[in-house]
């Protein structure tokens, strides 16, 4: 095993002991086996999924959205030392039907999901096997490099789910504007053009003056509905919707507004969604899908669009904090007045 000197033998980690609180203990420093990286964790980025772990605790340290710097490998790995970069959720076989054709989100025998099976970013080190690591060009700051992940990779996943049945996509609207919503925004106008309507519909105006910002057409749900909105806009329906919130409402009022051959994809998990396979599917020819995640190649298909759009991208990190204020971070990030929240170390 290669490895830089000063690694320790113990760090502090963050325990998710459950009720909504983080308490602080000691755990060895991991060591990486044959085929794994050890990593000194930089940033990882709080997610609306984490909301589990920090009511009803965890036994692992949460994390999912990490980035960090190579400290030390193990045997039979090529990442050198000093290498920085961004970590997949999905520790992915490579040897299954799906991996074998590039979608390593659909793993039929996955090893781990970091943060969640194993521990993750909120640590100052973690192992992760060295195919889910992606190398970054060093000039990306380690907390914008967390943008390639569930804000670019979830987002820009569900624009291209939605082109595979709709190729002229002229309008999308966002079901909920949280990271993710604002994610599918970002990536909607930098994949199919910053002249391209999207509508996106909540009921914190927090977020929405964000998107507003970030060029999206805002529509509190307290004050209007999304058919109110589109007809002020001089539009009857959208072609493409894209829901975030994992709501039926949602989902719903998404359905209603959609235009023929329209397209809803669903990213958030959660509640149901109810069809009139006649009226909603057939007669209208609309198409539902899902969309998990993103997939391991993505990160590099983004890796020049973050580059390239740096500064609009950034916009969507509204919040830092050090690891010692974990506490304090997730309890403004779920009261939703704000944007995406980066603990950094």
């Amino acid at each position: 095993m290669s490895s830089i000197t000063n690694v320790p033998q113990k760090m502090a980690i963050p325990l998710f002991i459950g009720n909504g609180k983080i308490a602080y203990g000691e755990s060895p420093v991991p060591v990486p086996g044959e085929g794994q990286l050890l990593l000194q964790v930089k940033a990882n980025a709080l997610c609306g999924s984490d909301r589990h772990q920090f009511y009803e605790g965890s036994s692992v340290t949460p994390g999912h959205e990490a980035s960090g710097i190579v400290v030390a490998a193990g045997e039979g790995t090529k990442t050198a030392i000093g290498t920085p970069g961004v970590v997949f959720l999905m520790d992915f076989c490579g040897e299954c039907r799906s991996c074998k054709q590039g979608f390593t989100n659909q793993c039929s025998s996955k090893r781990a999901d970091y943060g969640f099976s194993h521990s993750g970013g909120y640590g100052p080190y973690m192992v992760v096997n060295e195919n889910v690591f992606f190398a970054i060009d060093p000039s990306i700051p380690l907390t914008e490099a967390t943008i390639l992940l569930d804000i670019m990779g979830t987002g820009g996943h569900a624009i291209k789910r939605a082109q595979l049945v709709h190729k002229d996509i002229q309008s999308v609207l966002v079901v909920g504007a949280g990271p993710i919503g604002l994610g599918v925004l970002a990536m909607a106008k930098i994949l199919l053009g910053f002249n391209i309507p999207v509508f996106i519909m909540d009921f914190v105006q927090y977020r929405l003056d964000l998107a507003q910002q970030m060029g999206a057409i805002p529509v509190n749900l307290a004050n209007r509905s999304i058919k109110q909105a589109l007809e002020e806009a001089g539009y009857q329906d959208v072609d493409v919707a894209i829901d975030t919130s994992g709501k039926t409402v949602g989902r719903h009022g998404a359905l209603e507004v959609l235009a023929q051959r329209g397209v809803l994809v669903c990213v958030g998990h959660g509640q149901e969604l109810n069809l009139q396979v006649s009226s909603d599917l057939i007669a209208p020819e609309h198409s539902v899908l899902g969309s998990e995640y993103f997939q391991y190649h993505e990160i590099g298909e983004n890796h020049p669009l973050l580059l390239s759009h740096m500064a609009y991208l950034q916009q969507i990190i509204t919040h830092r904090f050090g690891v010692d204020k974990i506490q304090e971070a997730y309890e403004l990030f779920f009261q939703g007045d704000t944007g995406k929240v980066v603990i950094e170390q």
